[in-house]
């Protein structure tokens, strides 16, 4: 079962990477469902490209396909998204008390600033 999920996790991570899918991503959580040619609008890449993400999305579970007569339409499928949230939660007490620190420190070089400019 651990393996499974960690190649669930793997998929959703690798899919991710490529800021083309983010896009597509972005574009299905603001207005879902989207038949694949209106998806593939915006992108400066051309419709077999957009089709290939569209593959990598699917096989991550980002996204679900359905056909209705010769249309397509895609929709977000956010589950695998909390899961790596999830993942990505249990880490968090290592990143958070430095990101602490950086906000204490840019907002008393802010303050500084100021008092400085008057």
């Amino acid at each position: 079962m651990l393996n499974y999920q960690h190649r669930d996790l793997d998929r959703v991570f690798a899919a991710l990477v490529d800021p083309t899918r983010r896009a597509i991503l972005t574009r299905l959580e603001q207005s879902e469902p989207l038949s694949i040619t209106a998806l593939a609008e915006p992108f400066p890449i051309k419709l077999p490209a957009v089709m290939k993400h569209l593959d990598v999305l699917s096989e991550a579970g980002l996204i679900s396909r359905s056909k209705q007569g010769r249309t397509v339409a895609v929709r977000l499928s956010p589950e695998p998204l909390r899961e790596a949230r999830d993942w990505l939660s249990r880490y968090e007490r290592f990143w958070s008390p430095a990101l602490d620190r950086l906000t204490a420190y840019a907002e008393s070089k802010e303050a500084l600033a100021r008092v400085e400019g008057e």
